[in-house]
């Protein structure tokens, strides 16, 4: 019968008699892995990562989050499931915490570390696997002259970066979203996750190329206002944004809409709409219809990208970009949006924007698109040139619906008529969609939105 055992707050360093629980990353009752992270620790120094000595489940907290605890004090009880007594246990969580991350010496072809760690090892750095050897063996923090800084990492970082053969400049490249630029293990897996997009990248090398772009280290004015910190979310959108800049090349096309057939059915069948079904009809439901409708004829832009391969999704699947109370965006998923009929589509776009509005969203309203709408038009916007949601390969802008007077040709005849008139922008990830491929979408989505739903309500 499996007992409890204390969990204590290790050794840190030689000076360090405290540190302030940040963070419980596995919850109570939930179950470990040796080697999982089980809870950040910040000290006066640097904040790390505790892993999990062993195999087990999660018994109790003792401390919550911001409690300062000392040194050697148990801060949680642990399960083990493998048998573990508390002394050995013990000494081998000790054991992890002090042992620094193995890593990278200066790879770079003809440095000195790369020359020392040769002669100290009898073995020559120029291959992953003596790299790695080399490293495990002299315990240095991951330093990257690509990022220009030390990267430190847990074991079990460490740990998946040699199961999947990741070089030390590819690891030092990764997106860090942990505490002081901290890797975790999310941020690994995320990244093998995306196809591992510096996968080839090449070492910087100590003589300059005289033909390579450089950033200009340029030092700006900044000026002085008042300072507001990034929420944590504010903070994911932003690398998310950075992160789809950096991988998609992106390319935008623009078609204009006549809308006044569908503005016109609209205002006739809404009240009647609402009534037979209990649903308000907003431009909503229908653009996610006639982008749905548009995907079926063009099936190839309702795909992702993994590394040399292109995934054409099976299900249609199309997000829309909801504003929160906190002025945050957030993409909620119409799932199978192909399979459902109008009043179904305004069921889930009208329930799940009432949970966004009251912050109530769960997991599976935001996962799985496989395309994405942005409304700009709510904004008062004429219209936008969107950023792709990664790993989607397109996101639509749909603009303002606004009246102005256009020429119509009917029988050879020429007129002046007041019409409804909307902008659409498609931004697509040229690796993959060609001009012919977005236009003839984007064209076929305002053809869509054109013809009014031969349905009267």
């Amino acid at each position: 019968m499996a007992t409890t055992t204390d969990f204590i707050l290790p050794k840190m360093g030689e000076s360090i008699t405290e540190g302030t629980i940040l963070n419980w990353l596995v919850q109570e009752g939930e179950s470990f892995a040796e080697g999982d992270i089980l809870v950040e620790v910040g000290t006066d120094k640097v904040d790390n990562e505790v892993p999990a000595p062993c195999d087990g489940t999660m018994v109790k907290h003792l401390f919550g989050n911001g409690d300062v605890v000392e040194i050697g004090e148990p801060i949680a009880q642990i399960e083990p499931s493998d048998g573990s007594t508390k002394e050995n246990t013990s000494s081998k969580l000790e054991a992890k915490i002090l042992k620094k991350p193995s890593g990278l010496e200066d790879i770079q072809k003809g440095s000195k570390a790369s020359a020392a760690s040769q002669n100290k090892t009898g073995l020559s750095p120029d291959s992953y696997r003596d790299r790695e050897r080399v490293a495990s063996r002299t315990q240095k923090p991951i330093s990257s002259s690509y990022i220009n800084k030390d990267l430190f990492v847990s074991p079990l970082v460490d740990k998946i970066a040699r199961e999947n053969h990741m070089s030390y400049e590819e690891l030092a490249r990764i997106p860090a979203t942990g505490t002081e630029g901290r890797l975790r293990k999310s941020d690994v897996i995320q990244y093998l996750n995306d196809g591992r997009p510096h996968q080839f990248a090449q070492a910087v090398s100590n003589e300059p190329d005289p033909t390579a772009y450089r950033i200009p280290q340029l030092k700006f004015d900044k000026g002085t206002g008042k300072i507001i910190e990034m929420d944590r979310m504010r903070s994911m959108i932003a690398d998310h944004m950075v992160y789809s800049k950096h991988t998609s090349p992106h390319v935008t096309a623009y078609v204009e809409a006549d809308l006044t057939d569908l503005v016109n059915w609209r205002n006739a069948n809404k009240v009647a709409f609402q009534e037979k079904h209990g649903e308000k009809l907003t431009f909503t439901p229908l653009f996610v219809d006639a982008v749905a409708r548009a995907i079926k004829e063009f099936p190839n832009i309702n795909a992702s990208v993994d590394g040399k391969n292109i995934i054409v999704k099976e299900n249609i699947n199309v997000g829309m970009a909801t504003a929160l109370p906190s002025g945050n965006l957030i993409v909620p998923v119409v799932k199978n949006a192909d399979q459902k009929s109008l009043a179904e589509i305004a069921a889930d776009v009208n329930r799940m924007a009432n949970l966004a509005r009251e912050n109530k969203l769960g997991g599976d309203d935001i996962k799985g698109g496989t395309f994405t709408i942005s409304n700009v038009g709510t904004f008062g916007s004429l219209m936008g040139t969107p950023i792709i949601n990664q790993p989607e390969v397109a996101i639509l802008a749909t603009g303002i619906i606004k009246k102005r007077a256009e020429v119509i040709t009917r029988n050879g005849e020429d007129s002046i008529e007041i019409r409804s008139m909307m902008m659409l922008s498609l931004s697509f990830d040229h690796r993959v969609v060609d001009g012919f491929l977005g236009g003839s979408f984007l064209k076929q989505v305002a053809l869509n939105l054109e013809e009014a739903p031969q349905t009267n309500y």
